[in-house]
């Protein structure tokens, strides 16, 4: 094919959008309400999932050793607590340090006898960790370290963190298949009327010999055009509700929500390449029905 003809079946796809400008807004704007709910599920994805990692994040777990472990031996405790992959920070906490953090928890009285008798507690590492789906790997490990007593146990959130995780991811990915394949159902249809009306054009077409592709090539740069307004539209309508629904949030609650300049590219770039992609698949499925018939087939004749 020349690029004259093929600059011509672009110029054709371009005219159905407009000659069909009532279904195809009404297209435009039934993808652009499903990209904006995909956008807006993926959006409150990333925002709870960082906070889900920025809460196992903000949890420190106490490792206390015997009593016996001086700080001079704790020190060496610290270097092979250091060396197990899914701790993320490890600092030490002495017997002193330990006692003078109850100092305002207790009575005075209390307090002075605890330290005339002796110090009960024991050193101690606080630590956090990575990732706390490993939890209890990590614990095990831990506890196999020469000189660890005992860890606190936080397994019931780091099972919860985790569960919550999985779950908004999951819901996440059943949100974009979802309403992906109502916009893909809904730009094959408008695409199919537009061949419908065109039926007899088409068939001529067909008659005098066309190519399956001379005669795709239109309908798919109409799905395609269609997708990409309906990117750009979404991407600027996301950027209004999610700023607004943040604010609101953030007025109610402490919240500090991911800045949606930070998203915005990956936003655009994501809403563009769905819509096209979608548009395009809407076009190639709607013509694969027109394609298997021959002349008058097509007409019904």
């Amino acid at each position: 094919m020349s690029i004259s003809g093929f600059g011509y079946l672009i110029k054709e796809g371009l005219k159905n959008v407009w000659n069909n400008r009532m279904m195809s807004i009404a297209s435009i704007g039934i993808l652009v309400s499903c990209l904006l709910l995909t956008g807006a599920a993926a959006l409150m994805s990333v925002n709870v999932q960082q906070t889900v990692k920025a809460v196992g994040e903000s949890n420190v777990f106490t490792v206390y050793l015997k009593q016996n472990v001086t700080e001079l031996q704790a020190v060496q405790v610290g270097e092979n607590l250091k060396n197990i992959d899914n701790i993320s920070s490890c600092k030490f906490l002495s017997r002193d340090e330990a006692i003078k953090q109850y100092k305002k928890d207790l009575p005075e009285e209390i307090y002075q006898e605890l330290i005339g008798q002796g110090n009960p507690l024991p050193n101690a590492f606080k630590i956090s960790m990575a990732d706390l789906s490993k939890y209890s790997d990590t614990v095990t490990k831990i506890k196999k370290v020469s000189g660890v007593d005992q860890i606190s146990n936080k397994s019931d959130l780091a099972a919860t963190l985790t569960k919550l995780n999985n779950l908004v991811s999951t819901a996440g990915i059943w949100i974009i298949i979802i309403l992906g394949l109502i916009s893909l159902f809904i730009i094959s249809n408008t695409i199919r009327m537009t061949m419908y009306s065109r039926r007899f054009e088409i068939s001529i077409m067909k008659s005098v010999g066309a190519t399956n592709l001379f005669v795709r090539i239109p309908f798919i740069v109409e799905g395609m055009v269609i997708g990409l307004i309906s990117g750009l539209i979404s991407t600027l309508g996301l950027m209004f509700v999610y700023n607004i629904l943040m604010s609101s949030i953030s007025n109610l609650i402490h919240y500090d929500a991911i800045p949606f300049s930070q998203m915005s590219t990956g936003v655009l770039v994501a809403f563009i390449i769905s819509g096209i992609a979608i548009g395009a698949l809407g076009g190639i499925i709607s013509v694969g029905k027109y394609l298997k018939k021959e002349g008058n087939e097509i007409l019904g004749w």
